[in-house]
């Protein structure tokens, strides 16, 4: 498998990751928007998704919410599965810590075993101190790195960032803007409402609206499209997302979600 495709299951690169690859000519001052009244973020709840690449079934993915006092922990790990696992064997783990009313990070952790790369970082965002900290450790030749830079206001993750827009109204022809932290950078994001459609997955069919992440980057003309469906009620679960990128299409289609 070349490299342009070794992260294929990475789950962020493969929904906001691809987009963000550049910053967005826009504003510092802009804020992450907060939540919507009356808008509660899911407790012990587990998405499980199927991912497939171009016709293949190429892994799963399993994301879970739960509560940390006043806080948000999600967690999602995205593993390969038969041919695809032994062309190039994926496992990443991911994990986001986010204040419950005001959305901002507080912690976004990165665990990712792909092929022969393995990394593990942790950036944490002090919003007293208006400063983003990032350790990072290469765990096949031991190298790590410590670096730090200012932040402006409240930001989002790359992996919160999906969820996140659950939160807000999603009106077909509007959208909203989500500074998302990414790495030492912060990035933005515009998610566009286009449309209502259904949506089969192994779970049912759903009402969605399909929503687009877009960048005014000529990065993303030069890669390919981004969406997410998200269920047409007050919960806006993403049932499905799809990139479809110069290499090939690749799909999650929700097949499990549990309360417990």
């Amino acid at each position: 498998m070349s490299k342009r495709t070794h992260g294929i299951l990475n789950f962020c690169a493969l929904t906001l990751a691809t987009l963000l690859a550049a910053p967005l000519a826009m504003p510092q001052t802009a804020q992450l928007p907060a939540p919507r009244p009356g808008y509660s973020f899911p407790q012990r709840q587990t998405l499980t998704y199927a991912v497939d690449w171009r016709v293949f079934p190429a892994g799963t993915a399993t994301i879970r919410f739960e509560s940390v006092g006043e806080n948000e922990r999600v967690t999602a790990n995205a593993d390969t599965m038969g041919a695809i696992n032994m062309l190039f064997h994926v496992s990443d783990h991911f994990q986001s810590i986010f204040d419950r009313q005001k959305g901002c990070t507080y912690q976004f952790g990165k665990q990712t075993a792909e092929g022969r790369r393995q990394i593990s970082s942790t950036l944490k965002l002090d919003y007293y101190l208006n400063k983003s900290t990032l350790d990072e450790k290469n765990l096949v030749n031991g190298q790590s790195k410590h670096l730090e830079a200012p932040i402006h206001g409240c930001q989002t993750d790359l992996l919160n960032g999906i969820f996140y827009a659950s939160s807000q109204p999603m009106i077909p022809g509007h959208s909203f803007v989500l500074p998302v932290v990414d790495a030492q950078r912060t990035l933005y994001v515009t998610m566009k409402a286009e449309s209502r459609e259904e949506v089969k997955t192994p779970m049912g069919t759903f009402h969605t609206i399909r929503v687009q992440p877009t960048a005014e980057a000529g990065v993303v003309k030069n890669r390919g499209n981004i969406w997410i469906w998200y269920t047409d009620d007050e919960r806006h679960i993403p049932v499905q997302m799809r990139a479809r990128l110069f290499w090939g299409t690749i799909t999650f289609r929700l097949t499990g979600n549990e309360y417990k």
